[in-house]
């Protein structure tokens, strides 16, 4: 929906800004959301059991404003609440905007740009995608993206080269101890839940000069790790087509913490194709035994491995061997999804853990859902852990 010559004091009135005696375009937009997932993992944790139950209604709106002279604006004010839901079928929520508070609201982006030649610079809070930021990003898996306050210049005068430099300060994506699992989107704190007391410089470099190889390539100069010394990190991946009927995929980097820990180095290659109306892919990470595990510094949650599914990150991040089947392929009103980890987790003596993930993303009412059954199996734990999830999304 587009509004146009709307002044900026309307704008002012829904906490974006006071600028009087000005018109600009305005671009209303957003999202609603209903989310549930329940979770079984032995005794007395049956499905659908208040107890072992979380939901979320949530709203999310987006104003988008062309300031003129290069300049853009842009603000989003994410509810968040539970439908009272709480009373009888589920226990809690899986994410919040104010802690403490089942129903509440949060600024969670507040960004200025500015365009100067081929240089776009974004200053405030933002998302940032994982194509990019490959070790510090926005995730997709709940209710609402986390984000970021961050600065970032994207430069483009390399001829199909872009160029990324960033500031990463804080993020809202960590997932909290009290109670366990909920996010808290109105909290912003240090990256890595903690561990990175300073924040982040990044640059990326993203170049598709051979049209069949794109690369791209991170830098991280991390700040204050542990509460000790400084330490950087690397990421590359790099996607081949050669118009054969696979297309490969290579990633790797390492993460180096300067206080005496030890460095934690991951690679990964995954393999791709079609058999008829089938898309498959084969995947395969490995990550050693370094100090940090390889996940995202904004969240503690989510890898860049190739082999990341539903439920399995503690599994595969750190001193671990995993190979990942995916097959995809359009059923219905939507696309059907089967996937299986096999992991090797190092960490314990080579224990095994398992998990199968059959997902199914549709459209109805207008709206996109999914519905998501997850078996999780480790060797150590007495009961796997089966898990349902299904949201439905309105974008408008």
């Amino acid at each position: 929906m587009k509004i146009t010559n709307l002044s900026l004091a309307a704008i002012a009135a829904v906490g974006m800004m006071s600028v009087a005696n000005a018109d600009v375009d305005v671009k209303v937009g957003g999202q609603a959301v209903v989310y549930y997932q329940t979770v079984e993992n032995g005794g007395d944790s049956d499905f659908f059991r208040k107890d072992n139950s979380r939901a979320n209604a949530g709203l999310q709106l987006n104003l988008n404003a062309d300031l003129g002279n290069g300049f853009g604006l842009g603000y989003q004010e994410t509810f968040l609440g539970s439908l009272g839901l709480e009373n009888n079928l589920v226990s809690n929520t899986m994410q919040t905007a104010q802690a403490n508070e089942l129903n509440s609201h949060s600024m969670t982006k507040l960004y200025v740009t500015k365009k100067i030649a081929n240089t776009t610079f974004k200053l405030g809070r933002q998302e940032l995608p994982k194509s990019l930021s490959p070790l510090a990003f926005s995730e997709g898996w709940n209710v609402f993206k986390n984000t970021f306050d961050a600065a970032v210049a994207i430069n483009s005068d390399i001829p199909d080269t872009t160029l990324v430099a960033a500031y990463v300060s804080r993020s809202n994506g960590r997932i909290g101890t009290q109670p366990v699992g909920l996010v808290d989107l109105g909290a912003f704190g240090d990256l890595g839940k903690g561990a990175i007391n300073k924040g982040a410089y990044m640059l990326t470099v993203a170049n598709k000069s051979l049209k069949q190889v794109p690369i791209t390539l991170s830098y991280y100069k991390l700040e204050d790790i542990l509460g000790g010394e400084a330490g950087s990190a690397v990421w590359g991946d790099v996607q081949v087509d050669a118009g054969l009927p696979v297309k490969f995929g290579l990633q790797g980097g390492s993460v180096m913490p300067e206080n005496n820990l030890k460095d934690t180095t991951a690679m990964g290659v995954k393999v791709t194709g079609k058999a008829g109306p089938v898309a498959l892919k084969l995947a395969y990470s490995t990550v050693d035994d370094g100090t940090l595990s390889v996940q995202n510094t904004g969240t503690g949650v989510k890898t860049p491995l190739y082999t990341q599914m539903v439920f399995n990150q503690n599994h595969i991040s750190r001193d671990a061997d995993t190979i990942v089947l995916q097959a995809k392929m359009p059923v219905g009103l939507g696309t059907l999804i089967a996937q299986y980890d096999m992991t090797t987790d190092n960490a314990t003596d080579g224990s095994d853990y398992t998990e199968l993930d059959v997902i199914y993303k549709f459209k109805a009412l207008g709206t996109t859902m999914l519905a998501a059954y997850v078996l999780a199996e480790d060797e150590l734990a007495s009961d796997p852990t089966n898990i349902i999830r299904f949201w439905t999304r309105y974008n408008f």
